[in-house]
């Protein structure tokens, strides 16, 4: 995967997790599909970091990722269809394993009967949980209930409207301390991105005007949109390779536009 690039509107969602994090409110995070809400969730909790260290199969894990030990931040995600029982079970069994791994970090091994509070999942400061467009009104109810029995943070990420449904659950709407709307990145930002992940060639014969088109015309096309920014540089890259090219210039876009649903 491609590095993480910090923008503008992932400094506004951790500065809205921190305030969630120190406040222990229950926080509430929306945003249309493909703007980036989930990715920085992902990094601001450390997931992908998580994910490397705790699939390793072996007798020495070796030390907890920095990010994680930092953030101290469960990230969960329901199912579809996700049923009670599977909540009941989900929300704990995820800040659970992250108080485990702190305890584990100062102690080097986790005694349950000593250190109580992983047990009671004390050692997690916030609960991220993404698509809470899933949870139905039993779910809402089941998050409620967890973070009036647990002294930790609770951030729900949904999209635009699910602030005007939860107003109809008023035990937790009344429990919201914070809100964040996540937006598309402006033209000048995304510009910046692009610089950054498609660096120009310092020797381009036309001073690199074709480079620069290029840009404006993916800026243009995807309108701030995470998700198809991505899409679209991997149809770029295709395009790229199948006909030998290096440079990248308004025809390579366009043709790599050709190739996806959205956009023409």
């Amino acid at each position: 995967m491609p590095p993480f690039q910090t923008t503008h509107e992932h400094r506004r969602f951790a500065e809205f997790a921190d305030a969630v994090r120190t406040h222990r409110y229950i926080g509430l995070c929306w945003g249309p599909p493909g703007v980036g809400k989930t990715l920085s969730a992902r990094h601001y909790s450390g997931v992908d970091d998580w994910e490397q260290w705790e699939s390793l199969f072996t007798d020495t894990l070796g030390p907890v990722p920095e990010r994680v030990l930092e953030a101290r931040t469960a990230f969960f995600t329901p199912t579809v269809m996700a049923t009670p029982k599977q909540i009941d079970q989900g929300l704990p069994r995820a800040c659970q394993r992250i108080s485990f791994a702190v305890d584990f970090a100062e102690h080097g091994i986790v005694d349950p009967y000593v250190h109580t509070e992983s047990r009671s999942s004390g050692r997690t400061e916030l609960l991220i949980i993404d698509e809470a467009d899933r949870l139905k009104a039993t779910g809402f109810e089941q998050v409620r209930d967890y973070f009036d029995h647990h002294h930790m943070g609770v951030i729900l990420i949904g999209m635009p409207g699910i602030e005007k449904r939860l107003a109809r659950y008023p035990q937790l709407y009344s429990r919201i301390g914070f809100a964040h709307e996540y937006r598309q990145l402006t033209a000048d930002e995304l510009t910046a991105v692009l610089a950054r992940r498609l660096p120009a060639e310092g020797d381009a014969a036309d001073g690199g005007v074709a480079h620069a088109t290029a840009i404006a015309t993916i800026v243009r096309i995807t309108a701030g949109n995470f998700r198809l920014v991505d899409r679209l540089l991997t149809q770029i890259e295709r395009v790229q390779t199948v006909n030998d090219l290096n440079e990248l210039t308004p025809e390579v876009v366009e043709a790599a536009r050709q190739a996806l649903l959205i956009g023409h």
